[in-house]
């Protein structure tokens, strides 16, 4: 037999699981009676667990949502996967520049059973992060206000920063937060322009609510619209290049992110592909290994012409002398 709060704390956990539970449910997990379950459950009330319940036969338990937050509890597994997620966060700089993940983590590792954070430690002695690009994050604060204007589902002002570092101010309907590699993409319908829109949301300054609802009618896909953002961005050149696959194929090898696609007929897909320069388009094009026409510009063309004679040049020649020669 379990200790009363041992018992306590797996009712919790079983609550926590699932929306609803009966009562004979929740005895069979436990292995106690109904009656100990009904007593287990007016003591949680007691300790401030919004523990609601529906009366009949067919009734059940469940935790009330937005009830005061009794201590949280987990099991191995899942106190586990928090300090893990904590840490990819404290690492990675999804959440911006501040400490909050970092503090949660140390926080979190002070209570800890053993078993758990020796599991933990193991692996901070086994991961080595390597540094990403220094690019603009987000702080968490502005994050959670974005998400929080995208559920009221609330006309919202907001303060942005342009590419070019100019402050403007946009009325905005929110609808979504994208993140795609290291950014994160507030994606919203622009009021005045009438079109929807993606927000770098590291370039966002302020969030103002103004309390007017507004119903979206026909919204975008997210990540489809983010992605086409990206690819369409503006680039110095851009490069039009025919696959021979079918669209499916093509999205696999050419992510949306990266270029624009349109099919040529069931076998073959165009696209287009935006980069700093010829030279540097070459080089992705080469990269891809597929037997792609560049059908415009002339320039990105001949510069992969280049790199591939120079190619062939470096492994057509025979071998220094020592190197064996290839069958």
């Amino acid at each position: 037999m379990i200790s009363t709060s041992a018992r306590l704390l797996r009712l919790v956990s079983l609550l926590s699981a699932r929306p609803s539970w009966t009562c004979g449910e929740l005895a069979d997990h436990m292995a106690v009676t109904e009656r100990t379950v009904r007593r287990d459950v007016a003591r949680l009330r007691e300790l401030g667990y919004g523990v609601e319940s529906d009366p009949g036969p067919w009734g059940g338990y469940r935790l009330r949502a937005g009830s005061r937050m009794p201590p949280l509890v987990l099991d191995d597994e899942e106190a586990l996967a928090v300090a893990v997620g904590l840490r990819e966060a404290a690492l990675s700089g999804v959440l911006g520049g501040d400490q909050a993940a970092l503090s949660a983590l140390l926080k979190l590792r002070q209570v800890l059973p053993p078993r758990i954070a020796d599991r933990v430690g193991a692996m901070d002695a086994a991961f080595v992060h390597a540094p990403g690009p220094d690019e603009p994050q987000i702080a968490s604060g502005m994050l959670l206000a974005l998400a929080t204007a995208c559920r009221r589902g609330e006309r919202t002002h907001l303060s942005y920063r342009d590419r070019k570092g100019r402050a403007t101010a946009r009325d905005v309907d929110p609808y979504r937060l994208v993140r795609t590699g290291r950014r994160w993409y507030f994606v919203a319908r622009d009021v005045t322009r009438g079109e929807w829109r993606t927000f770098r949301a590291d370039r966002v300054a302020r969030v103002q609510p103004t309390g007017q609802a507004v119903e979206l009618l026909d919204p975008p896909d997210p990540v489809l619209l983010v992605s086409r953002s990206i690819a369409t961005g503006r680039y110095p050149l851009y490069a039009t290049v025919r696959l021979p696959l079918p669209m499916d194929q093509a999205l696999r090898l050419v992510p949306p992110s990266v270029g624009t696609h349109r099919p040529d007929g069931p076998d073959a897909t165009i696209v287009d592909i935006g980069g700093p320069d010829a030279d540097g388009l070459a080089g992705y094009l080469l990269g891809l290994a597929a037997p792609l026409r560049v059908l415009s510009p002339d320039e990105v063309r001949e510069a992969l012409l280049r790199r591939t004679r120079d190619l062939f040049a470096a492994n057509g020649a025979p071998p220094p002398k020592g190197e064996p020669r290839g069958e």
